[in-house]
Parts: C-alpha cells; sequence; structure tokens
C-alpha cells in the first residue's frame, strides 16, 4: 500500500506542476497552496503507512518469539 501512495504523490506532483503554469498567469496563489497541500497529504499517509507496516511486522515476530518461550 505504501509504495501505491508514493506513486501517487508523484502523480499529484507532477499535476501541481501543470497547476503552477496557470496559477501564474492568474496570479493566484491559493490554487498553489492547495495544489501543494494534496501531495504532500499523501506523502504524509504514504509514510506512516510504511511505519505503521514496519511496527506491525515487529510485533508479529516479537509475539512468535514469546510463543516459543515456556
Amino acid at each position: 500500500m505504501s509504495w501505491q501512495a508514493y506513486v501517487f504523490f508523484l502523480a499529484l506532483l507532477c499535476i501541481f506542476c501543470l497547476q503552477k503554469t496557470f496559477a501564474e498567469k492568474d496570479d493566484a496563489p491559493g490554487v498553489i497552496f492547495v495544489g501543494l497541500l494534496v501531495p504532500f497529504a499523501s506523502f504524509v499517509i504514504a509514510v506512516f503507512a510504511a511505519v505503521l507496516q514496519k511496527l506491525l511486522q515487529q510485533a508479529i515476530e516479537i509475539k512468535q518469539e514469546n510463543e516459543l518461550t515456556i
């Protein structure tokens, strides 16, 4: 799931580049801010998902080790 979020982030970043050129013509700073907000929100979600995945893997490993302990 996290790699999909990274790909989504890159796609939105490319779209932002196009959006920036249109926003500069109209001098609209709000459009640029919203254009940055969406890609970086997806990046934060991707990082959070990767951290949760790593924590879950470690928890499963610890549980399996504890099951073997008497």
